[in-house]
């Protein structure tokens, strides 16, 4: 998804998948091994699997091109299809091709679709709302029937608890009257934040309880976080957390995305401002806050603002390259200090190097 604007059109895929069947239709056995090599199927067509992670050419670009082209079509596809079948034009996707933010956006602005959700933990770690729905149901419950405003699910750690484990490793530390206006400050100085607060996000993508913060207007920020922090491909693109009442002001298609999973363009006269998180075909994976929902984040966005008139902060998961998103204190911790992070900010406290 990250790689396939680099490319352009020419790879033929139709030995892997026809996109032309109702919906669409895989062709399993050229891309199973049965029995031989990995990709044995695969090789002759589209050339070897590359050695080195960034041994990156033209041609795995294009293979990515083909790919996203042809996931984006058949996901099309099968919402048209359901479409017509039903009558029924709010769609809901889940699954693990339903975190292709780039083919939700392409749906979500297709016009076929009058409501669309994707909940946040669209992936194999969304089973566990099956696991807790199946033994509702089996007793007779009803499922509850009301938007899903927020994924912030998970534990939350008071300041003691904070202070005890920055205490325990005899870091020090700052008690901040306002974490939201100090963190605001520190990105308008072009400091990379790692951000612990609240209860923690359900499913892959950082919201603003566990997440890494940046400046948007540096156009090199981008390189810098990847290089000090993330140590990823170079081709990934970091997201913008918007205010959600700025989004028509800087997105072309500004829908409702809470869980940063959809893809929308950015206004071409936008892009210069914000060009870390504008990817090289000019989209953007953008999460739309609400004042109502995270009231802490949303400030700290409006404090960027209010320093620089730019109501876009880059944000993107606390972790490094290969690990969970931090889950506890000591792993805030552990993981600040293991990066070129500038501060961090956890809870009502403030630790700088």
């Amino acid at each position: 998804m990250g790689l396939a604007p680099y490319g352009k059109p020419g790879v033929d895929l139709s030995a892997f998948i026809d996109v032309g069947a109702a919906p669409y239709h895989i062709h399993t056995k050229r891309l199973a091994a049965n029995g031989a090599k990995p990709f044995a199927g695969m090789t002759p067509l589209l050339g070897p699997a590359r050695v080195a992670e960034g041994d990156i050419n033209e041609g795995h670009k294009d293979i990515a091109y083909a790919v996203q082209n042809a996931c984006e079509t058949a996901m099309m596809n099968v919402v048209r299809m359901a479409i017509e079948k039903t009558g029924c034009r709010s769609v809901c996707l889940a699954g693990g091709v339903a975190l292709n933010s780039k083919a939700n956006g392409k749906i979500g602005a297709s016009g076929l679709v009058d409501k669309m959700f994707v909940q946040p933990a669209a992936s194999d770690d969304g089973v566990a709302l099956g696991a807790a729905l199946a033994p509702l149901l089996d007793g007779n419950g009803k499922l509850p029937n009301k938007p899903m405003r927020h994924p912030y699910w998970g534990p939350c750690f008071a300041d003691d608890a904070i202070e005890s484990a920055l205490l325990t490793y005899k870091l020090r530390f700052t008690r901040l009257a306002d974490p939201a206006s100090t963190a605001g400050e520190l990105l308008t100085q072009g400091r990379i934040l790692g951000w612990f607060q609240g209860r923690m996000e359900f499913g892959p993508r950082a919201l603003g309880s566990r997440s890494i913060l940046a400046d948007p207007r540096d156009p090199e920020m981008n390189a810098k976080v990847n290089n000090a922090v993330k140590f990823r491909e170079w081709w990934r693109p970091f997201a913008p957390s918007i205010k959600k009442e700025a989004a028509d002001e800087y997105l072309e298609s500004a829908i409702d995305s809470a869980f940063m999973i959809l893809t929308a363009q950015v206004r071409p006269e936008k892009r210069s401002i914000i060009p870390s998180v504008t990817h090289v075909d000019g989209s953007a994976r953008p999460q739309t806050v609400e004042k109502e929902i995270n009231p802490l984040y949303w400030r700290l966005i409006d404090e960027f603002g209010k320093h620089t008139g730019v109501p876009v902060i880059m944000n993107t998961s606390f972790n490094l390259r290969g690990e969970a998103i931090v889950h506890t204190p000591t792993d805030a911790i552990r993981t600040f200090f293991s990066s070129g992070m500038d501060a961090l900010v956890i809870g009502s406290f403030l630790v700088e190097k």
